[in-house]
Order: structure tokens, then C-alpha cells, then sequence
């Protein structure tokens, strides 16, 4: 995900991961377990940053009659029912009684390769790139988390916002004089009434900005769940089908269509 990427809308990391913990000893369910483990964390987190913050937009007024022309899939399913389809029950139970489920998911994640590095089942060389794996991961994450809470300055946003309205409450005197003039260069019944004009001008130009304004508020934050968002669901899903069937197995969920050409 460029930018704003969830681990791994940085695909090649989920790529790397589920191919280390394939390959980096000959034990199926170990493998399963890091694996479905890296899942959870992928599912804690998009869910993480889907939770509605106050300054969002998505269900504004004029954005809130859209929300019925797709779904959003982190409001369709509890996180519990799927963070269940990866972690044991014990953990479940651990990690929803946490704040930040996905960082203590990755803390079970290092503690569960410090155990096989003990345990002499991986070597050094593994240990040493699972973790860098894991600080990357958690580098990544803190990116997402910084993008989510820490949108663009209020104060820009607002003062942005008071100065478009002015504009357009000003516009239409400032086009007065200049579309009263062209009634010199005209002729016929529109003479003389060429300052009419300045009506359907004004709202154009003024929708013009207005919109770009809007445009702008909701980029400022990319997982909030609006149409326009980064693709986290999506791309959990590809990430998902991908090292399950690393795994070898073949009962993958499908990917994610769209619904009216909008995915999330």
C-alpha cells in the first residue's frame, strides 16, 4: 500500500514471511502457526484502522447516503469471529482482552520464535531474519497507526474551510462588472441581461472548490472506510489466499469483488 500501507499491502513482505516460515524448518504445524499468526495480526490491524475517529468524513451527511452503495467488510463480521480463524483459543481470549490486539499478536509472534530458537528447532540465521521481519512489520504499522491518528492539521483544515465559503459568498460580486460588460459586445433579447450569468457561474466555480475541499478532507484519512479509501481489505484478502496456499491448502476464501466498482 505505498504510503499508507498495511504491512503488506506490501505484498512481498506477507510473500517473505509465509516463505521463511515454510521453509525455515521441515515442521507443518509450526509453519501453520506463524503463518495463521502473521493473519491475525494482518485482521487485528485493518480493523484497528477502520475504528471511526471524530474528524472523519465517512459518515458526514453528505458523504452517509453513499455508504449504502457498497460494504464495508470490517463492519459486516466481529473481530473476534476473525481473529478465531487464526489463533488457538487461548490466544483469542489473551489478545482480545488487550487495547492494541495487533501489537500484542506480534508480541506472540517474537515470543513464539524466541521459543524455537531456544528449543534449537530454527537456527541463528532464521531467528535473526524472523525478527527483522517482526521490526518491520511493527515499523509499518506504527506508519499506518500515525496516518490514522494523526490527520493533517485541524487548523489548516479549518481555516481552509472558512476561506472556500468566503470565496464563494464573495464571488459573484466580484463577476458582476465583468459580465455586465459583455452586454457591449452582444445583441438580441440576451442584451442587457448578460449579469444573469453570473448565477449559474458563480455556482459552478464555487462547486468547483467546494468540492476539491471535500476531495482533500477525505484524503486525509485513507482507512476510515469511505469509497475512495486504500484497499486494506482487499489486500488482507490477497495476502491471505496467497500464503494459505503456501501452506498447501486449497479451501482459500475467494477474493473480494466489488460492489458498484468499489472495493475495500
Amino acid at each position: 500500500m505505498a504510503g499508507h500501507s498495511l504491512d503488506g499491502g506490501d505484498a512481498p513482505g506477507n510473500r517473505a514471511w509465509g516463505t521463511i516460515s515454510r521453509d525455515s524448518f521441515d515442521n507443518t504445524e509450526k509453519s501453520k502457526e506463524l503463518v495463521y499468526r502473521h493473519l491475525a495480526w494482518l485482521t487485528a490491524l485493518r480493523y484497528q484502522l477502520r475504528e471511526t475517529r471524530v474528524w472523519e468524513s465517512t459518515r458526514k451527511a453528505q458523504n452517509a447516503e453513499y455508504l449504502r452503495y457498497y460494504s464495508i467488510p470490517e463492519m459486516q463480521t466481529a473481530l473476534e469471529t476473525e481473529l478465531a480463524k487464526f489463533l488457538p483459543d487461548a490466544e483469542l481470549m489473551q489478545i482480545l482482552a488487550t487495547r492494541s490486539k495487533a501489537t500484542q499478536i506480534m508480541g506472540l509472534q517474537s515470543k513464539a520464535i524466541r521459543g524455537l530458537f531456544s528449543s534449537q528447532v530454527i537456527g541463528v540465521t532464521q531467528f535473526v531474519d524472523m525478527q527483522r521481519s517482526i521490526r518491520d512489520f511493527l515499523l509499518l504499522q506504527g506508519r499506518c497507526e500515525r496516518i490514522k491518528d494523526f490527520p493533517y492539521p485541524r487548523q489548516f483544515a479549518s481555516i481552509n474551510s472558512f476561506f472556500i465559503k468566503l470565496f464563494c459568498l464573495l464571488l459573484p460580486f466580484g463577476l458582476l462588472r465583468e459580465f455586465d460588460s459583455l452586454n457591449q459586445s452582444v445583441e438580441g433579447v440576451i442584451k442587457g441581461n448578460m449579469v444573469w450569468l453570473v448565477i449559474p457561474f458563480s455556482v459552478l466555480i464555487s462547486w468547483m472548490y467546494t468540492s476539491l475541499g471535500r476531495v482533500g478532507e477525505s484524503t486525509e484519512s485513507p482507512f476510515e472506510g469511505s469509497a475512495n479509501d486504500v484497499p486494506i481489505s482487499q489486500m488482507c484478502r490477497t495476502a491471505e489466499i496467497d500464503l494459505r496456499e503456501m501452506l498447501g491448502e486449497t479451501d482459500v476464501p475467494p477474493p473480494l469483488e466489488p460492489k458498484n466498482n468499489i472495493v475495500l
